[in-house]
């Protein structure tokens, strides 16, 4: 069966026969993209505000990426962690250029990160921490999908049928100082944050919130952990978003952007909290691998180099003016927040619909929480693409 020969439902029909159904999926099978924009199996064009959930931050088919992983295929795919790996070395050394950390595990996604962030804090804790275990997040986070990081997850309905949980976890609301210095016992070892809440409907804190947790960390004697997955990687105009308020963290975990679309993740450490981490304590068969660091380097590289963090703070602000523009003509729209390309729109009602019909008129949106717009879009993303973003909802919102 040649693929050329498959028709859209087709596609839809086989991949509802095989595939779980662990997504509620669009009617709609992509094909290719470029930049910001994907085309579909029927020719259509979007232009593409979900960047595969704040992945693709040098849009699709980025050449530098593109090339980076065509010369390391034909040179070398995959080497056990035996041995040394060239691009993971100099990826490890780039992101500890540039921040304020020492150490890196690579791993193949940010769920995994945080399963190696929650390894290495209790690992530290039971040898420096006389052996405590207890993890403080926040709830409505959003950390992964194994079974520990969903159980760091702060929202019950993500739990749900995986029981028994581990153990050692509790939660506290966002943004809310007193109540974790108020959470913290004897057991407790670290706490676990999204300087920027994603899942959650892009979940602003207020300013010093990241300060007020780092002072209580350090008076209280335990870990700060930040996760950076979502909002690290220029996603809010800066490198990472704790950058905002000078914030260093014990732990920082890092995916999504990092390869551009190629799964690759990884934590960073403070290097005596690292030294827990010993031969044989962590590891990953994948994590780390030449192609995976090789597309890494290329997408950090290109972060770094070509304006793209100063164009995602650029273009942010443009595009949350011009949201604050459409709320004044559109009572259904009723906060508009974010930083940098990190941008929620509250609605005063499902959004879904209004997905749709975005996606009708060809432009693709994402929903979460039920009734935010989550915009994480390409950072490469122009003021001539947000205009056109601007008058397709103008449109849409009129139409529903």
């Amino acid at each position: 069966m040649k693929q050329m020969d498959i028709k859209k439902e087709e596609w839809i029909e086989i991949s509802e026969k095989y595939l779980m159904t662990t997504y509620k999926r669009f009617p709609v099978v992509m094909e290719r993209g470029l930049g910001v924009h994907l085309w579909d199996s029927d020719g259509r064009s979007y232009l593409d505000l979900v960047g595969g959930i704040a992945v693709c931050a040098l849009g699709h088919s980025h050449p530098r990426v593109v090339a980076a992983i065509k010369e390391q295929v034909e040179n070398l795919t995959h080497i056990s962690n035996y041995y040394h790996i060239e691009p993971q070395i100099l990826l490890g050394a780039l992101l500890v250029e540039n921040t304020p950390l020492d150490k890196v595990f690579f791993c193949n996604s940010g769920a995994e990160a945080n399963e190696a962030a929650i390894k290495l804090a209790r690992r530290y804790a039971s040898e420096n921490m006389q052996g405590k275990n207890g993890i403080i997040t926040m709830r409505n986070s959003f950390h992964g999908r194994t079974l520990a990081t969903v159980t760091a997850t702060g929202q019950e309905n993500l739990q749900v049928g995986y029981a028994p949980l581990p153990t050692g976890f509790s939660y506290v609301p966002f943004n809310d100082l007193p109540a974790l210095e108020a959470a913290i016992t004897e057991e407790t070892c670290a706490a676990l944050v999204e300087p920027i809440q994603g899942e959650a409907g892009i979940v602003v804190p207020d300013p010093g919130y990241l300060q007020g947790i780092r002072r209580i960390c350090d008076e209280r004697g335990i870990l700060m952990i930040a996760d950076e997955i979502q909002s690290g990687m220029g996603r809010t105009g800066m490198l990472f978003a704790c950058e905002h308020e000078d914030v260093v963290p014990d732990l920082m975990t890092v995916a999504k952007a990092l390869g551009n679309g190629f799964p690759i993740g990884a934590l960073l450490a403070k290097e005596h909290i690292a030294a827990s981490f010993v031969p044989g304590s962590h590891g990953s068969t994948f994590g780390g691998n030449p192609l995976a660091c090789a597309a890494g380097l290329a997408a950090l590289q290109t972060i770094l180099e070509e304006g793209v963090i100063d164009n995602s703070r650029e273009v942010g602000d443009y595009f949350l003016t011009r949201l604050e523009e459409l709320k004044k003509k559109h009572p259904a729209i009723l906060t508009v927040r974010g930083k940098g390309l990190m941008i929620g729109v509250a609605m005063d009602a499902p959004c879904a619909p209004l997905v749709l019909k975005c996606m009708e008129k060809g432009l693709l949106i994402n929903c979460t929480n039920t009734t935010i717009l989550r915009f994480v879009p390409p950072l490469i993303l122009t003021k001539i693409d947000v205009d056109k973003a601007i008058q397709i909802l103008d449109e849409a919102l009129g139409e529903t």
